[in-house]
């Protein structure tokens, strides 16, 4: 068995830990503001999962995994090894996690018992009995799932479930406002390098901004590297670091 490392729950002593009746209400307000003080969808997720563990009854761990098309599993947070390794592909002659590929169109899945029907899955071979699977994300392609695991049988029910959409729901809108936010902020990041990389050209080759910019794009054809990366080298060329740049038309 894996060594495990569960986040300590003291890591968020603004919450009620299995919050219920109004505490339940200030709980998911304190997650809320944890959620949206993290700076990138990495964040959010490490944050997540650590909050799940605080906010479901029963739960003893707790991981976010993508699931694409065709049944490919891949880890994206987690509170411990065995949850990582809960949401790998088919190991040891064990079936994927069960029921996952419902998510596609319900957005929670339950397992009472991971051992009914004579186990043979993930979750029976790491010892984790119960499972509440819900769902973030969906596209064509791929879902993004929240999933939180006991070593109980029949640990999550109505009442957990209920907590579990809701903070769900938070956990939705806080990943989607880091995922604009880190875009925003390549996308700055990339105009002000390209900016900085057609200064360079310009004064380089004695052309003007529109002429620059053409070269620097032609170059990135050529070449076939991103027109960001191109434009980074360049930079780094001019200031001595490394990398070639655009020394033609």
């Amino acid at each position: 068995m894996p060594k495990r490392f569960v986040v300590a729950a003291s890591e968020f002593t603004d919450l009620p830990r299995f919050p219920v009746g109004f505490e339940l209400a200030e709980a998911l307000t304190a997650a809320a503001q944890h959620l949206h003080g993290t700076g990138t969808p990495d964040d959010t997720m490490n944050t997540a999962v650590a909050l799940a563990v605080r906010l479901l009854p029963d739960a003893e761990h707790a991981g976010i995994a993508e699931i694409q098309r065709g049944g490919r599993l891949r880890s994206l947070a987690w509170t411990d090894e065995t949850v990582r390794f809960a949401a790998e592909p088919r190991q040891a002659g064990h079936t994927p996690h069960p029921h996952w590929e419902r998510l596609w169109t319900t957005p929670v899945v339950r397992t009472d018992d991971s051992e009914a029907d004579g186990g043979g899955n993930v979750l029976s071979g790491l010892g984790l009995r119960s499972a509440l699977s819900l769902r973030l994300r969906a596209d064509r392609r791929r879902l993004t799932v929240l999933t939180a695991y006991a070593r109980k049988p029949q640990a999550f029910d109505e009442d957990a479930t209920r907590v579990g959409r809701l903070f769900t729901a938070h956990v939705s809108l806080a990943l989607d406002s880091a995922t604009v936010r880190e875009q925003l902020t390549e996308a700055m990041r990339t105009r002000d390098l390209i900016g900085q990389a057609t200064g360079i050209l310009m004064e380089r080759l004695d052309i003007d901004a529109a002429g620059a910019f053409e070269s620097l794009v032609k170059a990135s054809q050529r070449e076939n590297v991103k027109l960001r990366d191109l434009a980074r080298r360049i930079v780094d060329a001019n200031s001595g670091t490394s990398g070639r740049g655009v020394t033609e038309r």
